[in-house]
């Protein structure tokens, strides 16, 4: 229900038993917009039947006790950004990259899917840094800075999408063009590069590619923690809590 500025009210509420569980929006997502300010109406809700969202949310797949990354694929990332990030990968495959560098294009992304768009670079290299090689995560982290720079001679051309979405007259903030200056100077450089071809082309709502297909290569190229992903105490783990309890308040 659209409130009178025309945003979304920020809230959904759902039954646990005779309560219900009223979710509190992250600042994050509705900084700027109405549906910021209209939070703390929400605690004018609770009561004996109404409570704050905690735990597992009924709405979303469960997770199972030691979640793996492709526990996060099936149950946590959107099927949409799944559907590129398998393409992407699946394009890479075919190309020949190594299969560290399939495994990257598979999961370049997977901050947008699940977490946090802006600067979603960064966010997933973080995500995925303690289980993989460090030129993963690295090439991962960069490519976010590599679009927006055109590199012909590597088969790399500004998406047409990108003027569509930002505008023709866009200009990358200055950390990202310091970015692209530190990654051209890198050795790791056509790593990255990599990423930004296998993605541009990856967005063919025909096309399915299966998750299984990539089973082994993330099984030979992704640290899976035994305690399952979110509870082995990395420096990222709470990243992982997060996506897997995405709508608790605290």
């Amino acid at each position: 229900m659209p409130d009178e500025a025309g945003a979304p009210i920020a809230a959904e509420r759902h039954s646990q038993g005779k309560r219900r569980r009223i979710i509190f929006p992250p600042a994050i997502g509705t900084l700027g917009t109405p549906a910021y300010m209209k939070r703390v109406e929400l605690f004018n809700e609770l009561g004996p039947d109404s409570v704050l969202m905690m735990g597992d949310n009924p709405a979303l797949p469960p997770m199972p006790e030691k979640p793996t990354l492709l526990d996060f694929f099936r149950r946590r990332f959107h099927p949409r950004g799944v559907n590129h990030l398998l393409q992407s990968a699946n394009l890479a495959r075919k190309a020949g990259l190594p299969e560290k560098l399939v495994l990257a294009c598979l999961v370049h992304d997977i901050a947008n899917v699940a977490l946090v768009g802006s600067d979603h670079g960064y966010w997933g290299a973080q995500l995925i840094g303690p289980y993989v090689e460090e030129e993963v995560s690295w090439a991962v982290r960069y490519h976010q800075a590599l679009r927006f720079f055109a590199d012909e001679a590597a088969g790399y051309t500004y998406p047409e999408a990108y003027i569509r979405y930002f505008g023709a007259d866009y200009v990358p903030p200055p950390y990202i063009q310091a970015a692209h200056r530190e990654a051209r100077a890198h050795r790791w450089y056509m790593s990255a590069r990599q990423i930004t071809i296998y993605d541009v082309y990856a967005f063919d709502p025909n096309t399915i590619v299966p998750l299984e297909e990539f089973t082994d290569i993330i099984g030979r190229h992704f640290r899976q923690p035994e305690e399952g992903l979110g509870f082995d105490g990395s420096p990222v783990a709470h990243m992982w809590r997060s996506i897997i309890w995405p709508n608790n308040f605290l």
